[in-house]
């Protein structure tokens, strides 16, 4: 059998799974995107409004990232353990859990509540950034950009519904005797069940567990034993104790410390998770506070709504042209013309007064463009910058560091503009996207030396 390392195309039966594998992930990405997207364009104003503060709106969002980062590590051991499909189900799982909570802290009153519900509902992020990567374990060589961004690509039909969906769904459960703004949480809860119960019973066989079979066919047929037969059995996949711990019965390694081994080992991953937590963090920060900026103009929740899916929609909708770019260009340039379009952004929003929607719109398009070329492009360098042995912890490394980011992003997005203002904002985001942009360009040459 040809294996993955070796071709230009995945064998037949291979390619049947990688298929499959890409449309049950993309049916969670569409049904989960509602629920994300639902909890984006609600979660800062409900929090404003039960707590009286525009400090308590901005946490927020901090809570759902801080969530999502805290879940990395779990989902990342999970899948190391167990495979993809048990790391995503807990993911999706949690943030059911999550909305349900926040869903309840609105007739509650409770902003303290609402934030904790917030916390889990980050597990909804954490499946879908984790899903990428499981698109990407049986990609053919030089294919991962263009494998993962289709699964990024089929959030756009749930995330660009979803904003839109939180006020007629307050009406729905308003029948039900529950307030206006609990309704979007409640759909977001029915969202995040549903996505779960895709995974857990369609993801068969799981893409890590093959691409770890793969692997080990290939080390035994690369390594004969006595009489000639190979050592595919004691491979890869079945001395994945050994490959992450050390001698077998050594005690393994934790995740954070199996995947910090791999990174330190690498300029690429290293530059690879770079630009993926600076392209997360400036869209965050300027993304979680615009809705309160407009709000100072007077916007409707409708009109914050189509602001919101338009930004969703150029974070997701052009993603595969994305990857076809990254895969055929390289990883590098791609980055950094995302860097670009998030400077553009900044500098769009940034100056825009809060009554001026169609500025506002433009920039926060850009800013979805911008983060879209930093996670399709960086993402495929990392995949291919780690053994498949190491993925899911480097992969889990990379989601920790970025969330992390982006939560203390929004923490700092808030506290600049109770301050001073959004375009300040706009300015301190515009500065971290320079910065991280000569980084890249300045180690590009010497990163594609040591991989030659």
């Amino acid at each position: 059998m040809t294996v993955l390392s070796s071709g230009t195309a995945l064998p037949p039966d291979v390619a049947r799974i990688q298929r499959r594998t890409l449309v049950v992930l993309c049916t969670a990405q569409i049904v989960s995107g509602i629920g994300v997207a639902v909890g984006v364009a609600l979660s800062s104003l409900v929090a404003a409004r039960l707590s009286g503060s525009e400090a308590i709106g901005g946490l927020a969002g901090t809570a759902a990232v801080l969530g999502a980062a805290l879940l990395a590590l779990p989902v990342a051991r999970l899948g190391t353990r167990s495979g993809r499909r048990a790391g995503l189900t807990l993911a999706y799982g949690t943030a059911a859990l999550g909305a349900l909570a926040a869903t309840a802290a609105v007739p509650l009153g409770s902003w303290p509540l609402l934030l904790a519900g917030l916390v889990l509902f980050g597990g909804g992020s954490a499946g879908n950034l984790a899903a990428r990567y499981s698109a990407a374990d049986l990609a053919p060589p030089g294919s991962a950009a263009r494998h993962l961004s289709l699964v990024v690509w089929a959030t756009t039909v749930g995330s660009v519904a979803g904003p839109n969906l939180a006020e007629p769904a307050g009406r729905a459960f308003a029948a039900l005797g529950l307030p206006v703004d609990a309704g979007g949480f409640a759909v977001a809860a029915i969202m995040y069940l549903l996505s779960a119960a895709v995974i857990a019973a369609a993801l068969r066989p799981d893409p890590l567990r093959v691409a770890r079979s793969l692997r080990a066919g290939e080390a035994g047929a690369a390594e004969p034993g006595p009489a000639g037969k190979g050592t595919a059995g004691k491979g890869t996949a079945g001395k994945g104790a050994a490959e992450e711990g050390g001698p077998a019965g050594a005690r393994r390694p934790g995740t954070l410390r199996l995947g910090w081994r791999a990174v330190r080992d690498s300029l690429n991953a290293r530059r690879a998770i770079a630009g993926i937590a600076v392209s997360h963090t400036a869209m965050v920060s300027i993304m979680s506070m615009t809705p309160i900026h407009l709000d100072h103009g007077g916007a409707a929740i409708s009109v914050i709504g189509v602001v919101i899916s338009v930004h969703i929609a150029g974070m997701y909708v052009f993603s595969p042209i994305v990857g076809r770019l990254a895969d055929r260009f390289g990883r590098t340039p791609v980055l950094l013309a995302g860097m670009a379009q998030l400077l553009a952004a900044t500098a769009l929003a940034g100056s825009s007064a809060p009554h001026g929607v169609a500025q506002v719109t433009a920039g926060l398009f850009l800013l979805g463009t911008g983060w879209s070329c930093g996670l399709v492009a960086g993402s495929a360098l990392l995949t291919e910058s780690a053994p498949v042995e190491r993925r899911p912890a480097v992969q889990g490394l990379s989601d920790l560091l970025m969330n992390v980011c982006g939560a203390g992003g929004t923490v700092v997005a808030g506290l600049v503009v109770k301050s001073a203002s959004y375009g300040v904002l706009g300015a301190a985001v515009a500065v971290l996207v320079v910065a991280a942009a000569c980084w890249l360009a300045a180690t590009g040459r010497r990163a594609h030396l040591a991989s030659a």
